[in-house]
């Protein structure tokens, strides 16, 4: 099965995409680090990429798509894939839908994790790090047993600053503008999955289990 999972930031979509690859036995795919992995690894796509990266431009839609058309047709992609923060637009899904085509495969499911903005801002304004020791608590979920300190090794907790609320709010918006008309799209093609990304994680793993597992045919799990 070939799967896009999307989520906004503070969803679980990481969580969640985990499950997927354990549960399904398939790889999870992310443009991003197949683009770190290519630079890193000098082929030619990567050497193409950093030499736009180091003019500071962005990387065009093509580069991507050929670098997954690379990746998901390796050996392990064979049973499926799930993709992870791909496509964003609806270029690149246009794309990756006739790159697909052209290889003999084709998207089976996409996953929406749907949770009320109210409750991301809780969950990501909340969080606190240990700068020394990188460990991570909650506001309200994952106290440390001293307020402000780390529990570990003493030293003063710290929001990022990408946790801020205002910095919060402005992520969700930007995510809601990238995804919204790809929801459409992806509604149209009789792909789309909606589920409550809200409630124990193991009900969400069970919303995602029946979807995956009953071949889709329901379109409205929240």
């Amino acid at each position: 099965m070939n799967v896009v999972l999307f989520g906004p930031p503070g969803s679980g979509k990481g969580t969640q995409a985990h499950f997927i690859v354990q549960k399904y036995r398939i790889p999870q795919i992310s443009t991003g680090d197949m683009l770190r992995a290519a630079v890193k690894d000098k082929t030619p796509l990567g050497d193409m990429a950093k030499s736009i990266m180091d003019a500071g431009g962005l990387v065009s839609d093509d580069i991507v798509l050929r670098l997954v058309k690379e990746r998901v047709l390796q050996s392990d992609c064979a049973s499926g894939f799930i993709l992870d923060g791909f496509p964003r637009t609806i270029p690149q899904a246009d794309g990756l839908n006739a790159l697909l085509v052209e290889i003999g495969k084709k998207i089976d499911f996409v996953i929406s994790l749907d949770v009320d903005n109210d409750e991301l801002v809780n969950r990501l304004s909340g969080r606190r790090t240990c700068p020394a020791c990188g460990r991570g608590f909650h506001l309200i979920y994952d106290k440390p047993v001293r307020e402000g300190v780390c529990d570990s090794c003493g030293t003063l907790l710290v929001q990022r600053d990408d946790d801020s609320e205002h910095t919060v709010m402005s992520r969700l918006k930007v995510y809601e503008k990238q995804t919204s008309a790809l929801k459409v799209y992806f509604k149209d093609m009789g792909i789309l999955h909606s589920i409550a990304g809200s409630g124990p994680i193991v009900e969400i793993q069970a919303r995602i289990s029946s979807i995956l597992d009953a071949g889709g045919r329901f379109s409205d799990h929240s």
